[in-house]
C-alpha cells in the first residue's frame, strides 16, 4: 500500500536486478503482441537505490530489438538490437538536488536521490526504432521490470496522454485539436484539491523535450506541456491564414533546434488551424492544414502573399521559429526525413494550398484497352476440317489455334471467341447456329458453350477423355456428344445434356461408353436427340441413349467391312408419308466409296466409288465414274435437299446429284482437301484443304472465293512495307508469304524445299525484300518482278538476323555461328563490303530482333560476342564503338544475367533497350552505356521481342503467349496491358509504320488496332462527366454555337428559366464548362436516346414500356439545374414475381470496357468462391425437419452497411454470409431469415422498422442482383425484386417511408427509385462514373444526394400522378480539396449535408444553395461512414478509429460565413476498433451504438462511458477446426488469422482466444482428460500450426504451457489419444509425429503417408485384446491419396502397430489434386470395428468398411462429393457438407436423406457435439449451429 497513491502497488527489491524482477508474459515463447504507439509506465525509483527496465519490441520486418533503461547506465550505448538509456531520475521541486540538476550540466546519472517522486513516463517507441536504428516498430513484446524500485501500472495507447489535465479542462482547451487526451481515470495518479498535479509528481517524455544533458538520456522535460498550447494571432488580419506544418516537419524542426541551441522550450508544437477554411469564391483561396501520413517529408509547394511582403508560415512557441514566405522571392522549406539524414530544399513558387496528402487513385496506362483485335491471319492449327456455315449463310466460323472466328463472306470482318488455352481440336453448331459447342486439346479436354449472338461463354467443362476429335450438338441443342481417348487410349463416346445451359445451369453427363472400335467421325440425327451414327475404320455404328445408358449397334457391311469410313452425312428435307428416321444416310471411305444405307432398316442400298480419271486424248480427262480399280479417297461429304458434295485427297471438291449420275460442278484446290460443308441456303459450298485455306463455291455463278490462306506451321518472323501496305512472313512451313495488310490476303507465295526461312526483311524504298534461310543464304526478291535480284552466301550458319538501315542503303545480316555481314544496296544488286567472324553471340536465343539500327542509321547493335555483352559498331564501317556487360549490372544477383533481344529508341531519345534472361528490361545510354533503368519481372519467361512506338511512348514487348504493352516513362501505378490469344510462344511483335496498328506472330499472325491518342493529336481537356449526356455528341455543331455558349458561361445567371425550345437542345461540350471554371450540372438517360419535345412519349430502344425514360427539356447554362422528367408508361404493373425483372437494354455513350474499381472501400466485392450452387435439393418435409438452425456465430464483415438497429422498437439484424441474422440483444436469442442465394452486401430497414430490405450477388439463375423486402414482424419475405447486374453496395429508404432507393457498385453504376407501396421499379439511372453512397434528405421526402469522384449530386423527385420528374444538379467540391472521391454523406436536419472523402477530409454542404463552406481533416484515411444529429457527428475510418464531433458553430458559420463567432469543429472522442468501420447505427442522441469492423466484430459504442464492447465476433478468415470439451460446456475453434477461440456453449460467447501471429492455426483438439504437466487438472486444447509447431493451451489458466516442433512443414491433422496423455499430429508431407504433452518430446515419427498430407487423425478406446492384439486405443489416419491406415497402440509398452490399410480406388483420369474432394474417414461411434470413408472415388458415395471382415459392408450414395463428414454419438446419423453449399442429414437406419441451406460457399467442416445434441457446420469463417430435433 502507498501513502502518496492511497492503493497497492508492486514493490520489487533486491540487491541483483537481474535476479529480482518482473517479466511480463511469463515465457520468453510468448509475446504482449500490443502495438501501440507510446508506452506509459508508472513508477518509482526507490530511494538510493538502482533499478533496469528492459523491453523488448519487435520490428515490422520481425528483428527484436531490446531497450533499456536505468541509473547506472553512465552513458548513451547502442547495437545493432540492444539500446541503453541511462535514466535521471528527478526530485521534489525545490530541493537541493533539484536545484543542482537545474544549474549543473554533468554527472546527473546515478542513483535515485532521497526524496524522488511518483514518475510517469512515456516511451515513444515509434520514434526511438526510426530515430536511433532506422526501423520501423511493429509491436511490444515482452517487458522486464527489474529491481529497485515500485510500479503501479503500466500499459500502451496510440493517443498522447496530459497526466495533468481534466477532462473539462481539456474540452474547454480544445486539446484535442492538439492530439493531446487527459490521462484515463484508472491511469491517473490521485491529486488533492487545489494542487498541482505537477507539483506531486514528475512527467517524463521520451524522446526528451528538455534542455539538459545528456541528450540521449531519459530525464524529467517541461514542467507544464499543456502550457504551451496557445493560438497566436495572424499579424494582418486580411491576410490568408497561417498554416501549420505536419507533425513530422514540427518533430525534426523541433530535434534540430534542440541540437543547435538548447533551451527551455515545450516538446511539441500546436497542430491548429484556427478557423477551418470557408470556401469562397476569392483571387487567392484560403490555406488548408497539411498532414504527412507516412510521407517521410512534407513538400510546401506554392505560397504566395496577395498584399504583404511576408505571410506567417508556421506560427508555434517553439522558441521563437517563424517561417515566412517572400512575395518576392522563393524561400526554401527544410523538411528531413526521419531515416534519412539528407535536408529536401522545396521552392515555394505560386499560391496553392499546402498539403501533404493528396488523394492518389491508382494510376494506369490509358486507354484501357490500348490495343484491339482486328485481323487474324490464320487457320486450323490442331484440324483443318472444322469449319462451319451459319444459320444465315451469311458468314462462317472456324478456328485458328485457340481462338474461334467467325467471318462474315461479304465484308472480311471477323468476331473472335477468346476463352480456349490449347488449339481448338473440334467445332459444331446446333440446328439454328444460337449454340455453338467447342473443344480444345489437350491430356483432359476442355469444352466450351458459347452463345453465337452474344459471343459469351455461356459454360466450360472439363471431359475427362484426350484429345477431344469430333463434337456434334443436336438440332435442339439439348444434347452434346463427343469422341475422344481414354487413358488407356480406347475409344471413349460422351453424351452430355446441355438443356439448361442458357439458364444458367450446368452440363451433366447423360450416358457414356467405351468402346474398342475406332470413330472418326460422329453425328447426332437432326430428327432425333437420342440417335447418334459414328463412322470409322472398319465400321459403321448406329447409337441410342436410352434410360442413361449408351448402346451402339453396328451396319453389316459385308465386303465393305475392311474399309475406312471417314465422314458421313444424312439425307436432308422430310416427306409427310414417311416417318422421320426413314431416310438415308450417306457414309465416305477413303478407298472412294460412298455408301448408301438405309437409316431405319440398317441395311445398305447401294455403293459408289469414285476413280481416278483415265486419259484417253492427249491433255483431256474424262470425268470420274463409279467403276472397278483403285479409288481417290475422300475425306468429307456433305448432303443437301438437292445435290451432294464430296471432299476428296486429290484436292477436288465435286457437285453431284444425289444418284450420283454425273458431276454437274468441281473445283480444284492447292493441297488436298479436309472438309466440305453446303450452305443452309444450299447456295455455296465451304471447302477448307489440309494447306490451310480456306473458301467457298457460289453455285449460281460458278465462281470461287478464297477467304483465308495461312501458313501451316509457327510464323518466325515478319516485316512490314509501309509504302505498299504489304507485310511479309516466314514459317516453318518453308514458304514466304506476302500478304496485303488492308484487305489480309495473301499476295504472294515463295516456297523453299528443301531449306527453311528464318528472317526476312523489306527495303525501306523499293520494292525488293530480303530472306535469311537456314542454310545461310541470304537472298533478295524483287516484287516487281517476281524474280530472285541476289543469292549471297557468306554465312555458314543458319541466318538469325537481316535488316536494313533506314535510308535502304546498308544491308545486316548474321548467322548462328557469330559472323555479320555489311552489304551495299545502293542498287538492286547489292554486294558485300565487310565480313566479321565471331563478334555476334552463337549462344544467344536467336529471334527476329537480334540486330537493331538505330533511328539515324549510325549505329548497328547486337548481342555479342557472348551472350553476356552487347556490342555497338559504326553502321557504316563495322568499327566497334560500345561493348556493355549486362551480367554484372544487377549488383544483387548472385546469377550471370545474359542479354536477349535488343531495340534502338527512336531518336532523339538516344536510348538501347536489351531484354535479359532474368526478365528484365534494360534500358542503356546508347552512348555511354550507362543504366538508365531497368523494369523487372517484365513476363514470366524471357522476353522474345521488343519494340518502340516513334515517338517513344509506348513499348511493346512479347514473352510466353502474350504481348504487354508498357508506358515507356513508367509514370503510372500499372504500367503496362497484357493481351492473350496466342497459343504458342510469341515469335516477333511491332508497330506498322503508320503506328496505328500492331502486328504479333507466332501460331497466326495477329493484327491489332492500336487505341493510344498520337502526340501529335492534341488531347482535349478531360472529361469526366457523372452521368450519361443526354444528347448524342454531334460532330457538325457550329463553332459559332460553341463560343456562345462558353462565353455564357461567366455572365450573370438568369433570374428564370426559358421554356423548353421547339428545336433539339444543342450538344453540350463540357469541356468548354470545365475551362470556364463552372460546375457541371447534369442529368442522364436511361435509354440513352435523343432528346424529344416536353410530353413528347416514345418506346425504350428495348421495346420495354415499363422502364422510366428520361427526357432534358431544355439546355443548361450556369447554375441552373437541369429538369429531367421519365415517362413512365401506365403499363408498369407486373405479376409480384416479375417485379422489376425485365432486362435492362441501354442505349448509351461511350463507355469504359473494364470498369477500374475507384480508390474508395466503400464498394462492396463478394469474396471469391469455387463452390457452385446446387441443382437439386432434397428439402425435409414441413414439420419433419431434422435440423433446426440453432445459432449462427460471426458477423460478415465484408459487407458494407450490412447491420441496421433501431434503438425505438429494439429491432437489430446483421448478415452473416447469405443468412439474415434477427438478434434479440436482451435474452441473444437468434431468428435466421434464409432465402438470398449468395453474399449479402448490404440492408436497409425502414424508419418505422416494420420493413427490412436485403441485397445479395447473383443466384438461382438469375441474371441479376436480387433484393429481397423482409416482414419484420413475422420474418417473411414480401417481396423479391431484381434490376442491379453486379452488386448492389447501398440503399436507403425516404423519410416517409413510400420510396426506397438501391445503388449498383462500380460496375453496375446504376440508381433504382422503387415504390414502395408496389416495389415496382419507378425510375433508373445509369451513371458513367461510380457512386459510393445515397441519402435521402430527412426534411423533404423528395430529395436525396449521391456522392462520387469530386461532387455531390443534389435529386429532386417531383411525381405528377404516373409522371416522375427528377432534378438533378452536380457540385463540384472546391478545388482547394483536391481531385478526392467523395465516399460518404449524412444529412442535418438545418440544411445541411456531411460528406468524406478517401484522403479523411469531411466538407460540409448548404442544401440550399449546394455549395460547400466548409471543409476540415478529420482523419489520416479514407471516412467510410458518416451519421449525424443535431450538433454532433460520428465518423468512420479505414484507420480503424470512429470519432464523435462537436459541430454546433458549423450551422451559424452557414449563415452568418466570416461573421460568425466561432467556425471551429471540436474532437470529443475518440475509440480505435479492430478494423475498418463498414457500418454504423447509433440512436437520436449519437451517445450509444453498434459499429461494424471489417475485421468481422460487432461493437456496442457507449461514448457517456467510454466504453467498447464487443456484441458479435467471429473469424475473420476461414475457420479450420471446431472441438468440444468433454463436458460439452464449452468449444474452440482456430482459423486462417492464427488465432483459436473459446467459446460458451450455452451463450455462444467468446469466452477466451489465444493469437500467434504471422501463422495459420490448421487443426485443433480437446484433451479428453483434464490433465496438466504438473499432474494438477486443467482444460486443454491443442493446436497445430502452418509453421509446424504444436502448441497446448490452458484454458483454464488462459495461458500457453507448452510448445513443440516436431514437423517442418505445416500441420493439417492432430488429436489426443483416448487417455489424453499422447498427441499425434499429422503434417503435409505426409509424416505423423507422436508427441508427449507432459515432456515435450515426440516419441517417434510414422512415415507410412509419406508424400500425401495427413486430412484426418481419429482415436478411439478398444477392448485390449480386440482384433488379437494387445493394445486399449484405435486410432486410424487418412491422406489425401484416399489411403487409410488403422493402428493399434498401448502407449505405455510403446507399441503402436499397423493392423489395417485401406486404398479406395479413383478414375483413372485425375482431376488436378487441387480440385479433388478430401479423403475423410473416421469411427463409427454405434457399430464398433466399422470405420466410415468419404473422398473422390469412382463412385459419389459413403463406404462402410469392416476391420473384421476386411470389406465393405455398406454403401450409402451421394448427390456430390463429400467435404466434410461427421457422424453422431447418440443415434445413426451422419452430416455431409458438400462443396454445393448442401447440409446432408443422411439417417443410417431408415437411409432417408435430408438437405439444408444456410451457406454461400462450401462446407468444409461439419461437427457433432459429444452428446449429438447439436451440428456445427463451418463456411468458410461462418459457423453455424443446429439443432438436432430428430430422434
Amino acid at each position: 500500500m502507498d501513502k502518496t497513491l492511497k492503493g497497492t502497488v508492486y514493490r520489487i527489491r533486491g540487491s541483483i536486478p537481474a535476479s529480482n524482477y518482473i517479466q511480463l508474459p511469463k515465457t520468453s515463447t510468448q509475446t504482449l503482441g500490443l502495438t501501440g504507439h507510446y508506452l506509459y509506465l508508472l513508477f518509482k525509483p526507490m530511494p538510493g537505490k538502482c533499478f533496469v527496465v528492459h523491453l523488448d519490441v519487435t520490428t515490422e520486418d520481425s528483428q527484436v530489438v531490446r531497450i533499456s533503461f536505468s541509473n547506472l547506465f553512465k552513458e548513451f550505448k547502442s547495437t545493432a538490437t540492444w539500446l541503453q538509456f541511462p535514466f535521471i531520475c528527478g526530485a521534489a521541486k525545490g530541493s537541493v538536488y533539484e536545484c543542482t540538476a537545474r544549474t549543473s550540466k554533468q554527472d546527473l546519472v546515478g542513483v535515485a536521490p532521497a526524496n524522488v517522486r511518483w514518475t510517469c513516463l512515456m516511451l515513444d517507441l515509434h520514434y526511438i526504432l526510426s530515430m536511433y536504428l532506422n526501423r520501423r516498430y511493429s509491436h511490444l513484446k515482452s517487458i522486464k521490470l527489474c529491481s529497485n524500485l515500485l510500479v503501479k501500472n503500466l500499459y500502451t495507447s496510440d493517443l498522447l496522454f496530459e497526466p495533468g489535465v481534466m477532462f473539462s479542462e481539456a474540452r474547454q482547451a480544445k486539446l484535442a485539436f492538439h492530439g493531446i487526451s487527459p490521462m484515463p481515470r484508472e491511469m491517473a495518479f490521485p491529486v488533492p484539491k487545489g494542487e498541482n498535479w505537477h507539483d506531486r509528481y514528475d512527467y517524463i517524455r521520451f524522446p526528451s523535450d528538455g534542455s539538459k544533458l545528456p541528450y540521449d538520456s531519459i530525464q524529467k522535460g517541461c514542467s507544464n506541456p499543456a502550457e504551451g498550447v496557445q493560438v497566436l494571432e495572424d499579424p494582418i488580419r486580411h491576410l490568408p491564414r497561417p498554416v501549420t506544418l505536419t507533425k513530422a516537419v514540427r518533430d525534426r524542426v523541433s530535434l534540430i533546434q534542440q541540437i543547435t541551441s538548447p533551451k527551455d522550450m515545450p516538446r511539441w508544437s500546436p497542430l491548429v488551424t484556427k478557423s477551418i477554411p470557408e470556401v469562397h469564391l476569392a483571387t487567392s483561396g484560403p490555406l488548408e492544414e497539411a498532414y504527412s501520413g507516412d510521407q517521410e517529408f512534407s513538400r510546401v509547394e506554392g505560397l504566395q502573399a496577395a498584399g504583404d511582403s511576408t505571410v506567417p508560415l508556421h506560427a508555434t512557441t517553439d522558441g521563437g521559429i517563424h517561417v515566412y514566405a517572400h512575395r518576392m522571392g522563393n524561400v526554401a522549406i527544410h523538411s528531413v526525413g526521419i531515416s534519412s539524414d539528407e535536408t529536401v530544399y522545396t521552392k515555394i513558387t505560386g499560391p496553392e494550398v499546402l498539403s501533404s496528402k493528396k488523394a492518389s487513385p491508382c494510376r494506369r496506362l490509358l486507354p484501357d484497352p490500348i490495343l484491339k483485335l482486328r485481323t487474324i491471319i490464320g487457320f486450323g492449327g490442331c484440324s483443318t476440317k472444322w469449319a462451319l456455315w451459319t444459320k444465315n449463310s451469311s458468314a462462317v466460323v472456324y478456328p485458328c489455334h485457340a481462338i474461334i472466328i467467325t467471318m462474315q463472306i461479304e465484308t472480311g470482318e471477323q468476331r473472335f471467341f477468346i476463352g480456349h488455352t490449347d488449339k481448338v481440336s473440334a467445332l459444331t453448331f446446333n440446328g439454328n447456329s444460337a449454340l455453338l459447342a467447342s473443344a480444345q486439346m489437350g491430356h483432359l479436354s476442355m469444352v466450351r458453350l458459347w452463345d453465337f449472338q452474344k459471343g459469351k461463354c455461356l459454360s466450360m467443362f472439363k471431359t475427362h477423355v484426350h484429345s477431344v476429335s469430333s463434337l456434334s450438338l443436336s438440332y435442339s441443342g439439348t444434347v452434346l456428344c463427343g469422341i475422344g481417348k481414354d487413358g488407356h487410349g480406347k475409344t471413349m463416346v460422351v453424351v452430355w445434356n446441355t438443356a439448361q445451359v442458357n439458364q444458367g445451369g450446368e452440363v451433366v453427363v447423360l450416358a457414356k461408353a467405351h468402346t474398342d472400335v475406332d470413330i472418326q467421325t460422329l453425328k447426332i440425327a437432326f430428327f432425333d436427340d437420342t440417335r447418334m451414327v459414328s463412322c470409322g475404320r472398319d465400321n459403321v455404328r448406329l447409337w441410342r441413349v436410352r434410360s442413361g445408358a449408351l448402346r451402339s449397334c453396328p451396319v453389316n457391311l459385308g465386303e465393305y467391312h475392311s474399309l475406312e469410313f471417314t465422314d458421313l452425312a444424312f439425307e436432308k428435307g422430310h416427306s409427310a408419308e414417311r416417318e422421320p428416321e426413314d431416310r438415308t444416310l450417306f457414309v465416305c471411305s477413303r478407298s472412294g466409296h460412298i455408301l448408301e444405307i438405309d437409316y431405319k432398316n440398317v441395311t445398305i442400298r447401294n455403293a459408289r466409288r469414285l476413280l481416278p480419271s483415265q486419259i484417253q486424248h492427249s491433255h483431256r480427262r474424262e470425268k470420274q465414274t463409279f467403276n472397278s480399280g483403285p479409288g481417290i479417297a475422300i475425306n468429307s461429304i456433305s448432303v443437301s435437299s438437292t445435290f451432294c458434295a464430296t471432299a476428296s485427297e486429290d484436292g477436288y471438291v465435286r457437285l453431284w446429284p444425289l444418284d450420283f449420275s454425273a458431276i454437274f460442278l468441281e473445283a480444284e484446290h492447292e493441297g488436298p482437301m479436309s472438309s466440305v460443308s453446303i450452305s443452309p441456303d444450299s447456295l455455296k459450298v465451304l471447302c477448307t484443304t489440309s494447306t490451310g485455306n480456306l473458301g467457298y463455291l457460289d453455285v449460281q455463278s460458278r465462281g470461287y472465293n478464297t477467304l483465308m490462306r495461312s501458313h501451316t506451321d509457327s510464323v518466325l518472323a515478319f516485316s512490314v512495307d509501309g509504302l505498299r501496305k504489304q507485310m511479309a512472313t516466314v514459317s516453318q512451313d518453308n514458304t514466304i508469304r506476302i500478304w496485303d495488310l488492308v484487305s489480309m490476303q495473301q499476295l504472294y507465295d515463295f516456297t523453299a524445299s528443301d531449306e527453311m526461312p528464318c528472317t526476312v526483311a523489306f527495303h525501306p524504298a523499293q520494292q525488293i525484300f530480303a530472306c535469311g534461310f537456314s542454310s545461310g543464304v541470304v537472298r533478295t526478291f524483287s516484287l516487281a518482278g517476281s524474280d530472285l535480284l541476289m543469292e549471297h552466301k557468306q554465312h555458314r550458319g543458319a541466318v538469325t538476323g537481316l535488316t536494313f538501315s533506314p535510308d535502304g542503303n546498308l544491308m545486316f545480316s548474321s548467322c548462328s555461328h557469330g559472323t555479320l555481314a555489311l552489304y551495299n544496296c545502293a542498287a538492286q544488286k547489292s554486294h558485300v563490303l565487310r565480313v566479321l567472324a565471331n563478334v555476334v553471340s552463337q549462344d544467344a536465343e536467336h529471334g527476329p530482333n537480334t540486330l537493331a539500327v538505330s533511328g539515324d542509321g549510325r549505329f548497328l547493335a547486337f548481342v555479342g560476342p557472348s551472350k553476356y555483352t552487347v556490342t555497338v559498331m559504326d553502321a557504316h564501317s563495322l568499327d566497334e564503338l560500345l561493348r556493355i556487360d549486362v551480367s554484372i549490372l544487377d549488383l544483387d544477383s548472385t546469377n550471370l544475367d545474359s542479354a536477349l533481344r535488343i531495340c534502338f529508341a527512336p531518336m532523339p531519345v538516344g536510348h538501347l533497350l536489351v531484354s535479359t534472361s532474368s526478365n528484365k528490361v534494360l534500358v542503356l545510354d546508347a552512348k555511354t552505356g550507362r543504366l538508365v533503368r531497368e523494369v523487372s519481372r517484365v513476363h514470366k519467361l524471357s522476353c522474345s521481342s521488343l519494340a518502340l512506338s516513334e515517338d517513344a511512348r509506348y513499348l511493346l514487348t512479347a514473352g510466353d503467349r502474350v504481348v504487354k504493352v508498357w508506358d515507356y516513362q513508367m509514370r503510372f501505378d500499372i504500367n503496362f496491358q497484357v493481351y492473350i490469344g496466342h497459343s504458342e510462344p510469341v515469335r516477333q511483335v511491332a508497330f506498322t509504320p503508320d503506328q496505328q496498328h500492331v502486328i504479333s506472330i507466332g501460331d497466326a499472325i495477329f493484327l491489332w488496332d492500336f487505341l493510344a491518342v498520337s502526340r501529335a493529336e492534341s488531347p482535349k481537356a478531360d472529361i469526366h462527366p457523372y452521368v450519361e449526356s443526354l444528347v448524342p455528341p454531334r460532330a457538325e455543331t457550329s463553332s459559332e454555337k460553341l463560343k456562345d455558349f462558353t462565353s455564357s458561361a461567366n455572365e450573370i445567371p438568369r433570374q428564370s428559366a426559358p421554356l423548353p425550345s421547339l428545336a433539339s437542345p444543342p450538344c453540350l461540350d463540357i469541356s468548354s464548362i470545365h475551362q470556364a471554371g463552372r460546375d457541371d450540372i447534369f442529368s442522364e438517360s436511361d435509354e440513352g436516346e435523343e432528346a424529344g419535345l416536353k410530353g413528347s412519349s416514345r418506346e425504350a430502344a428495348d421495346g420495354y414500356k415499363d422502364h422510366s425514360t428520361l427526357v432534358m427539356e431544355e439546355p443548361v447554362e450556369n447554375e441552373e439545374t437541369l429538369v429531367v422528367r421519365p415517362k413512365v408508361s401506365q403499363e408498369c404493373s407486373r405479376s409480384p414475381s416479375h417485379s422489376g425483372n425485365e432486362p435492362r437494354k441501354e442505349t448509351k455513350g461511350p463507355e469504359p470496357q473494364h470498369y477500374i474499381r475507384p480508390d474508395s472501400y466503400r464498394h462492396f466485392t463478394p469474396r471469391f468462391k469455387a463452390s457452385v450452387l446446387p441443382k437439386r435439393v432434397l428439402y425435409p418435409p414441413a414439420g419433419n425437419e431434422g435440423l433446426k438452425l440453432k445459432a449462427v456465430i460471426g458477423y460478415n464483415g465484408n459487407g458494407r452497411g450490412n447491420m441496421v438497429w433501431n434503438p425505438d422498437t429494439g429491432f437489430f439484424a446483421y448478415t452473416c454470409g447469405c443468412v439474415i441474422v434477427v438478434e434479440d440483444l436482451h435474452s441473444g436469442s437468434q431468428q435466421h431469415w434464409i432465402g438470398h442465394p449468395e453474399e449479402i452486401s448490404t440492408l436497409a430497414v425502414s424508419h418505422d422498422a416494420q420493413v427490412l430490405a436485403s441485397a445479395s450477388g447473383q443466384g438461382n439463375g438469375d441474371s441479376r442482383c436480387q433484393i429481397r423486402i423482409w416482414n419484420v414482424q413475422d420474418g417473411t419475405c414480401q417481396k423479391v425484386i431484381f434490376h442491379h447486374e453486379t452488386q448492389v453496395q447501398a440503399m436507403a429508404y425516404s423519410r416517409d417511408d413510400r420510396l426506397l432507393v438501391t445503388l449498383g457498385d462500380y460496375s453496375d453504376r446504376t440508381l433504382a427509385l422503387w415504390n414502395t407501396h408496389t416495389y415496382d421499379l419507378m425510375s433508373s439511372t445509369h451513371f458513367l462514373e461510380p457512386v459510393h453512397e445515397v441519402a435521402f434528405n430527412p426534411l423533404f421526402d423528395g430529395e436525396l444526394a449521391c456522392v462520387g469522384r469530386g461532387a455531390v449530386a443534389f435529386w429532386l423527385i417531383e411525381q405528377r400522378g404516373a409522371d416522375i420528374s427528377l432534378k438533378v444538379h452536380r457540385a463540384a467540391i472546391p478545388d482547394m480539396v483536391g481531385l478526392v472521391e467523395l465516399t460518404s454523406l449524412c444529412y442535418s436536419t438545418n440544411y445541411l449535408l456531411y460528406s468524406g472523402t478517401n484522403t479523411g477530409q469531411i466538407c460540409v454542404w448548404d442544401t440550399q444553395t449546394n455549395r460547400c463552406f466548409m471543409t476540415w481533416e478529420a482523419d489520416e484515411g479514407e471516412i467510410g461512414v458518416l451519421l449525424c444529429c443535431g450538433n454532433r457527428l460520428v465518423s468512420g475510418s479505414n484507420t480503424k478509429r470512429i470519432r464523435l464531433w462537436s459541430v454546433a458553430a458549423v450551422q451559424e458559420l452557414r449563415l452568418k460565413g466570416s461573421d460568425a463567432r466561432s467556425s471551429s469543429v471540436l474532437l470529443e472522442h475518440e475509440m480505435t476498433l479492430d478494423g475498418t468501420i463498414v457500418g454504423a447505427t447509433f440512436d437520436d442522441s449519437l451517445d450509444m451504438g453498434i459499429v461494424g469492423t471489417t475485421a468481422g466484430t460487432l461493437w456496442y459504442i457507449n461514448w457517456a462511458e467510454s466504453t467498447s464492447i464487443r456484441l458479435i465476433s467471429g473469424h475473420k478468415n476461414k475457420v479450420n477446426e471446431v472441438t468440444f470439451s468433454p463436458g460439452e460446456s464449452h468449444c474452440a475453434t482456430c482459423g486462417e488469422d492464427g488465432s483459436v477461440r473459446v467459446w460458451s456453449l450455452a451463450s455462444m460467447e467468446l469466452v477466451v482466444q489465444f493469437q500467434v501471429l504471422n501463422q495459420s492455426c490448421q487443426c485443433l483438439a480437446w484433451s479428453p482428460i483434464p490433465i496438466s504437466r504438473s499432474g494438477a487438472e486443467g482444460q486443454h486444447v491443442v493446436a497445430g500450426y502452418s509453421d509446424g509447431t504444436i502448441r497446448v493451451f490452458s484454458i483454464s489458466r488462459t495461458e500457453m504451457e507448452l510448445k513443440m516442433h516436431p514437423h517442418s512443414v505445416a500441420l493439417t491433422a492432430i488429436a489426443y489419444s483416448a487417455d489424453g496423455e499422447i498427441i499425434l499430429s499429422g503434417g503435409k508431407d505426409g509424416l505423423m509425429a507422436v508427441s508427449s504433452p507432459r515432456t515435450g518430446m515426440t516419441i517417434r515419427v510414422l512415415i507410412d503417408h509419406k508424400g500425401s498430407p495427413i486430412t484426418v487423425i481419429q482415436c478411439t478406446r478398444k477392448q485390449y485384446h480386440d482384433f488379437g492384439i494387445e493394445g486399449g486405443e484405435l486410432w486410424l489416419a487418412a491422406s489425401s491419396d484416399r489411403r487409410v491406415s488403422v493402428w493399434v497402440s498401448a502407449w505405455l509398452k510403446d507399441k503402436c502397430e499397423l493392423i489395417d490399410w485401406l486404398s479406395f480406388p479413383a478414375p483413372a483420369s485425375l482431376e488436378a489434386p487441387s480440385s479433388l474432394p478430401p479423403s475423410l474417414a473416421a469411427f463409427c461411434p454405434w457399430d464398433n470395428g466399422v470405420l466410415v470413408y468419404v473422398g473422390f472415388g469412382m463412385q459419389k458415395e459413403i463406404l462402410f468398411y469392416s476391420l473384421r471382415q476386411k470389406q465393405v459392408v455398406e454403401k450409402i450414395p451421394l448427390l456430390h462429393f463429400a467435404t466434410s463428414l461427421s457422424l453422431s454419438p447418440a443415434a445413426h446419423f451422419l452430416a455431409v457438407g458438400f462443396n454445393e453449399r448442401v447440409l446432408s442429414l443422411i439417417d443410417c437406419t431408415t437411409r432417408t436423406e435430408q438437405d439444408f441451406v444456410g451457406h454461400d460457399d462450401s462446407i468444409h467442416l461439419c461437427r457433432f457435439t459429444p452428446s449429438g445434441k447439436r451440428l456445427f457446420t463451418a463456411s468458410y469463417n461462418e459457423i453455424l449451429v443446429w439443432e438436432i430435433t430428430s430422434t
